[in-house]
């Protein structure tokens, strides 16, 4: 697939200034000198498929995508390692999680060598872009949306897939635990909907809730099951685990994937990493009042959410209609930070891929 694209290289910034943006990237806030691009249409399936110069886009005010909300995502991560090479991290869970995504929302499904031959040619002309050390990576955005025109309530004939990069650090300050208001007036996803789809308007119904947790001192919001509004599902955008117990006898417990909840690709990896640590791990179901009760009693000594994007972020503090209670002493937690740093040596080359996990892209 890689041979039918198209390369068009284009000028970009000066090696100087690369060097200036990835030695403190933020997150998000600089794009590299290109993008992926790629059509479909009902006629010609996937064609035109090119590496061209990140630009603005162009398109008509009756596109689809703005009126019917035809657009997915996804996120994935490259890594600088010390060997010179960059790799990135199960990039297959992501290309079947865009299909599943895609199919969800009656999109055309990208098979998986064109999505990662697409994320490959990208990094391989931006490889400047990527940081090496520490939390430091490209960020990869591969995206789709409905581009025919027309204001017709139905599946469109024209898509168009790209896929952006940004260098990035940190997400959140992994040294602070962050605090989460519980929301009970909204819900993030109802059973039959899109909740396991990875698509725009997910995030967009999430946002209400979002800047509700900030008016209450929060820098997260939970989200509730949408029928009992008693059973925990997420962490805004991301997964959540509680470890129970603490030191050798500790034990991780996540939210059941029901159908609601996105399946990460963090969460399926720390499922597995943590038996390989000795750290038994179980999917279930845990109630709002069940958490508050255990971490009232101790049964219940850490809480993080985890994500492509924060990677692992502990939970310190967690508020609500209830009132408020600590997670722990309200710092990182050991078990936390312990799957934490494994989890990033695996990244970034740092300890061994047992998995094969790893992809190498350049």
């Amino acid at each position: 697939m890689s041979s039918q694209i198209t390369i068009k290289p284009a000028a970009g910034r000066s090696a100087v200034e690369i060097a200036e943006i990835v030695a403190n990237p933020g997150f998000g806030r600089v794009f590299t000198d290109h993008m992926a691009v790629a059509k479909w249409s009902t006629e010609k399936g996937w064609h035109d498929l090119s590496i061209e110069k990140y630009a603005p886009l162009q398109f008509d005010p009756a596109m689809l995508a703005l009126h019917y909300g035809q657009s997915i995502f996804e996120g994935m991560k490259a890594y600088r390692w010390n060997d010179g090479t960059i790799n990135t991290f199960r990039p297959l869970m992501n290309a079947n999680r865009f299909q599943r995504s895609a199919k969800r929302l009656a999109m055309p499904e990208p098979s998986q060598d064109l999505f990662l031959s697409m994320v490959q040619e990208l990094v391989k002309i931006d490889q400047a872009y990527v940081p090496s050390g520490g939390d430091k990576s490209l960020y990869i955005r591969p995206f789709m949306f409905a581009s025919e025109v027309g204001l017709g309530v139905r599946p469109a004939t024209e898509y168009l897939f790209l896929v952006i990069a940004s260098p990035v650090g940190a997400y959140f300050d992994p040294a602070k635990a962050v605090s989460v208001w519980v929301s009970t007036e909204f819900v993030r996803a109802a059973p039959g909907g899109t909740g396991e789809a990875k698509c725009a308007g997910n995030y967009a119904a999430s946002l209400i809730a979002q800047a509700q947790a900030k008016e209450q001192g929060c820098d997260q919001v939970i989200w509730l099951d949408a029928i009992e509004r008693k059973w925990i599902e997420e962490m805004g955008g991301m997964n959540l685990f509680f470890v129970m117990g603490s030191g050798d006898e500790a034990q991780l417990l996540t939210p059941s994937l029901t159908g609601t909840l996105l399946p990460g690709v963090t969460r399926d990896s720390l499922i597995k990493l943590g038996n390989d640590l000795g750290i038994e791990t179980h999917e279930g179901k845990i109630s709002i009042d069940e958490l508050r009760s255990s971490l009232a009693n101790g049964k219940i000594s850490e809480v993080f959410a985890c994500g492509t994007a924060a990677v692992i972020s502990p939970v310190g503090m967690i508020k609500g209609e209830f009132g408020e209670i600590q997670v722990g002493n309200g710092l990182p937690g050991e078990i936390t930070m312990r799957l934490r740093k494994a989890l990033l040596d695996l990244q970034t080359g740092l300890a061994p891929d047992e998995n094969s996990w790893m992809y190498r892209l350049v």
